[in-house]
């Protein structure tokens, strides 16, 4: 890789941007050029962590762009504004990733991938989990055809709640105050654990299912004394073979990072041939197959970059290298979306849907 790539980071309503930025800082090859938030206090720590001069702070997105001519501008907004960010950051023809999830609706998702494609510039949707290489190791083995055609995915994700910790996966205890005013606890900002964790498992699930969609979807939320939001969400996906199962919890016992909880964050995947189980944070997976039916642990591959991280990979798109139809793709990423949207649909209609168009 030749060229040096400047990066911006716009709104941290996000805590994921630290992680990122961390990622642009260590890259040899990108360089921080500005962050913007209309709220300084919380660009601080990022400010203060990567060096950043003050001079390339901003409070304004617009004087942000102008002034230090990213390359490409990292996004993380609150679910319910990532159209509106991704339209006013797609105005200056800037490649653009918006941190998950995709959006809070199918249509906003549309929207920014028609925002987009008028500039002809990059935009994709970064997974965390995607990078874990046991999930890529995975996925690996499905591709290979070690457990067959995969007939069902059970994914359990979440936490023991999002304000438990920020950037790095610092550790903190909410108070009351924070919870009431974080937009994770508010509808109209696209809060509750299904719109924050569902599209891990529908889009990392879509990724092993090899692009395949789901017919229809049931699902059900927990109605939490107090909350506007769910804390809790289980659906139900109904392929042409075979059900998966996504489900979404605010309220693990502990956090996957630290000690797995019960039941295990992570995906088992289901084949013709045979079985997978990965979960979060694992250096192994545990994989059983018809010639050898007994579940033996099998050490995650080691990644290279540009595999390592979701900055190296985008720049290496943007030096030439294939975009992969991987979770980080809008087309594989919109098949998770459309069950998101429908698990919605169901569960407020207490009914299965059809797959959401």
């Amino acid at each position: 890789m030749s060229a040096r790539f400047r990066i911006a980071g716009i709104n941290f309503d996000h805590f994921h941007m630290g992680d990122l930025l961390r990622m642009a800082h260590e890259h040899p090859h990108a360089e921080i050029v500005g962050l913007s938030d209309e709220q300084p206090e919380r660009m601080r720590e990022a400010q203060k962590n990567f060096g950043i001069p003050l001079d390339h702070v901003f409070t304004d997105y617009r004087a942000c762009i102008e002034k230090t001519k990213p390359d490409l501008v990292i996004l993380c907004p609150a679910a319910a504004h990532h159209g509106l960010w991704t339209e006013r950051v797609a105005e200056y023809g800037v490649h653009i990733v918006v941190e998950k999830p995709f959006a809070s609706s199918l249509a906003e998702a549309d929207a920014m991938v028609a925002a987009q494609a008028k500039t002809g510039k990059l935009l994709a949707i970064n997974w965390p989990s995607r990078w874990q290489p046991n999930y890529i190791t995975a996925k690996r083995l499905v591709d290979e055809g070690a457990i067959g055609t995969v007939t069902n995915v059970h994914y359990y994700g979440g936490n023991r709640g999002p304000l438990y910790h920020g950037a790095d996966k610092t550790e903190k205890i909410p108070t009351a105050e924070e919870k009431a005013a974080s937009w994770f606890y508010h509808r109209s900002a696209g809060g509750g654990s299904l719109l924050d964790y569902l599209g891990y498992g529908t889009t990392l699930g879509t990724w092993f299912h090899s692009g395949r969609a789901p017919i229809e979807v049931t699902a059900a939320v927990d109605n939490p004394p107090g909350l506007e939001v769910d804390e809790h969400c289980i659906a139900i996906a109904r392929y042409e073979a075979g059900l998966s199962k996504f489900e979404t919890r605010w309220g693990t016992f502990t956090d996957p990072w630290t000690e797995q909880p019960q039941p295990k964050c992570g995906f088992v995947i289901c084949g013709t041939e045979g079985t997978i189980s990965a979960y979060d944070y694992a250096d192994r997976i545990r994989l059983q197959t018809r010639k050898k039916p007994e579940v033996h642990k099998y050490e995650a591959d080691k990644i290279k970059p540009p595999f390592q991280d979701p900055i190296q990979y985008l720049l290496h798109v943007l030096e030439g290298g294939e975009f992969l139809k991987d979770p980080l793709h809008p087309e594989m990423a919109r098949i998770g979306q459309q069950i998101v949207d429908s698990a919605v649909l169901s569960a407020r209609e207490k009914r299965t849907v059809s797959l959401v168009q």
